[in-house]
C-alpha cells in the first residue's frame, strides 16, 4: 500500500527542503471592487475536510473585498507549517494541537483562533479481531504523529488500562488509514468523518468504542480545529492578519445563515459530496452533533478568553489555555517538546482582539 508519511516534527527546523506546488483552488470570485481597487494577496492552507472549507465560501462571496484569498488543499499539515517557516504560505487551517511543538521547536508559527470542537465526528475504531483494548498490546494502530489523533488515542488507551508506549504507532494520513484498516495493517485507528464511516461500511465487525461526543472529551475541548498564522503576517502585515480572521469568520456567518449554498461551495472546493460535508458539518447552520461545532466570532472568542461569557457545550471562558496545557503535557509524554511554555508563547490573540474592537 502506497503510504504517504508525515514529515514529522523535525522537518520543520531543515533549512531547505523540497516545495511541494501547490495548485490554487479557483472559486469563481467576480470581485466586488471590479478589478480597480487592488487586493492584498494572502495565501491560505488547508487539508480536505469539511471542517476547515469555509475559507471557499469567504473567497466564492468575496466577503472581504480587500483580500484576495489563494488557497492551497495541502493534505500534509507539517508541509504547510514548512511552507509558512519559510515565507511561503500565511495562515492554515488545522487541528488546534501545534502550538507547543512550535514554540519548542522555534518555528516562526502561532495559533490565532480555537474554530470548533468536535462534536461526535472522531471517533477510535478497533478492528473485528480486537476484543478488548488490552488485546492492542503489541499491535500497530493508526494516528498522526505529530498531531490530536495521537494524543486521543494514547488518552483513551491509559483510560482503559493500556500504557501508550504499549502499542505501535502508525503514522499515516487519514485516507491511507483507512486502507490500513481495512486491510488489516494496523488493528485500531481514530477517525475522523468520512473516513470513520467508511472503515465501519467496508470493514465487518469493525466498531467504534468512544466518540468525541461523550461528556469526557467536550469537557476537554480537546479535539478541535484552529486557525494559524505566519509570524512574517502577523509581524509584518497586521491589517492583513486581522482581515483574514475577519475573512473566515464572515464566512462562518454567511454559512449559519445560508446552509444549503454554503454546503455546496464547500463540496466543490473539496471535491466532495454534499453529504459528506453535511455528516461533518451539518445542514441547517447549528451546532451538529456527529459532526462538529462550528463556532462563529463570538463563541471563538470567549473560549480564547476574550470576550465575556461561556462558549458553548459546557465549556469556559478562557479553555485554550486548560487545551494547551494538556496538550504541552501528552507532547512531553512523547517526547515531542522538552519543556511547558506559557500559551501567549504560542498564540497570538491582537487579530481577535482587533477584530473584536470594530464590532
Amino acid at each position: 500500500m502506497k503510504r504517504r508519511r508525515l514529515f514529522g516534527f523535525v522537518c520543520l527546523m531543515a533549512v531547505t527542503f523540497t516545495v511541494v506546488a501547490c495548485s490554487s483552488q479557483t472559486s469563481g470570485n467576480s470581485g466586488a471592487s471590479g478589478g480597480v481597487e487592488k487586493k492584498e494577496t494572502v495565501k491560505v492552507s488547508l487539508f480536505s475536510w469539511p471542517g476547515y472549507g469555509f475559507w471557499f465560501i469567504a473567497k466564492e462571496k468575496n466577503l472581504v473585498p480587500e483580500l484576495d484569498l489563494d488557497i492551497s488543499i495541502i493534505e500534509d499539515p507539517y508541509e504547510s507549517f514548512n511552507l509558512m517557516s519559510s515565507g511561503q504560505l500565511d495562515a492554515t487551517s488545522s487541528t488546534v494541537e501545534y502550538g507547543p511543538i512550535a514554540v519548542d521547536k522555534d518555528v516562526p508559527v502561532k495559533l490565532v483562533s480555537y474554530t470548533n470542537p468536535s462534536y461526535g465526528t472522531d471517533r477510535i475504531i478497533l478492528s473485528p479481531q480486537i476484543k478488548d483494548p488490552s488485546e492492542l498490546k503489541g499491535k500497530k494502530v493508526a494516528v498522526l504523529e505529530g498531531g490530536l489523533t495521537q494524543i486521543y488515542m494514547g488518552i483513551w488507551l491509559e483510560e482503559n488500562g493500556v500504557n501508550f508506549k504499549d502499542v505501535e504507532f502508525t503514522n499515516v494520513i487519514m485516507d491511507d488509514a483507512v486502507a490500513a484498516m481495512l486491510s488489516g495493517e494496523v488493528a485500531a485507528g481514530e477517525f475522523w468523518e468520512p473516513f470513520g464511516t467508511q472503515v465501519l461500511e467496508g470493514l465487518e465487525g469493525a466498531r467504534a468504542v468512544t466518540s468525541s461526543s461523550e461528556d469526557f472529551w467536550i469537557k476537554t475541548a480537546l479535539l478541535g480545529d484552529g486557525m494559524y498564522m505566519s509570524e512574517s503576517l502577523l509581524n509584518d502585515r497586521p491589517e492583513a492578519a486581522k482581515l483574514l480572521m475577519k475573512a473566515y469568520f464572515e464566512a462562518v456567518t454567511f454559512w449559519k445563515e445560508n446552509p444549503e449554498e454554503g454546503n455546496k461551495i464547500i463540496a466543490e472546493g473539496l471535491k466532495f459530496d454534499v453529504k459528506d460535508v453535511e455528516n461533518v458539518i451539518g445542514a441547517d447552520g447549528e451546532i451538529y452533533k456527529g459532526g462538529i461545532a462550528v463556532f462563529d466570532l463570538e463563541e471563538a472568542s470567549k473560549f480564547m478568553g476574550l470576550a465575556e461569557g461561556e462558549p458553548p457545550l459546557g465549556m469556559k471562558n478562557g479553555q485554550i489555555r486548560d487545551h494547551w496545557d494538556l496538550t504541552s503535557e501528552w507532547w512531553m509524554k512523547f517526547g515531542l517538546v522538552e519543556e511547558k511554555a506559557e500559551p501567549e508563547a504560542g498564540i497570538a490573540f491582537e487579530p481577535m482582539k482587533s477584530l473584536l474592537a470594530e464590532q
